[in-house]
């Protein structure tokens, strides 16, 4: 149509366009293939990094509680007592954040859901010149939720390296706090 209504076609158009044609059939007729691809290739870089954060995250608790206790008994009742109100606020802070990083995940599957369900609308339009940049961008978003677990990952090692230094500190409040930011 761009060329007087194909009164004026050349043979290069025809063959384009059912190169285009079998390169959009052969994108949306393996739509599932490609996105359980890059799903799979996040995986397995989470899977990598969780190997390498869970042999470094590891607590011994009695280690830790042994020490912490004598260091307790030797603290004044007016410090005490502020080391129970703090925390009481940390534990009610750490309830609030279980629930935020449980709707997080939540609302991560969901997503992961919705962007699987919807997947051969985009990558058909990635073979046409005004609506490529949709099935560009889908796979972009793609590969950053797939990606989302390693981020995830990586501040749960984070977490578990600030818990550690509650075992090392000296001041114990002030080990506290310093997990808590």
């Amino acid at each position: 149509t761009d060329r007087n209504n194909l009164h004026d076609v050349d043979t290069w158009m025809i063959f384009k366009w059912v190169f285009k044609s079998a390169a959009a059939i052969l994108l949306v007729t393996n739509t599932w293939n490609l996105v359980m691809g890059v799903f799979d290739m996040a995986q397995s870089v989470v899977a990598q990094a969780s190997g390498i954060i869970g042999s470094d995250a590891s607590i011994d608790i009695s280690a830790v509680m042994t020490d912490m206790e004598s260091r307790l008994m030797d603290m004044d009742l007016g410090p005490l007592f502020g080391l129970w109100f703090q925390s009481l606020f940390i534990g009610i802070t750490m309830w609030a954040l279980y629930i935020c990083i449980f709707i997080v995940i939540y609302g991560r599957m969901i997503e992961i859901y919705l962007v699987t369900s919807v997947a051969p609308i985009p990558m058909a339009t990635m073979m046409g010149k005004e609506w490529g940049g949709m099935g560009q961008n889908y796979l972009r978003s793609l590969l950053a939720l797939g990606f989302q677990a390693f981020l995830i990952i990586v501040c749960v090692a984070i977490y578990a390296v600030l818990v550690q230094n509650i075992a090392t500190e000296e001041d114990i409040i002030m080990a506290i706090w310093s997990c808590v930011g």
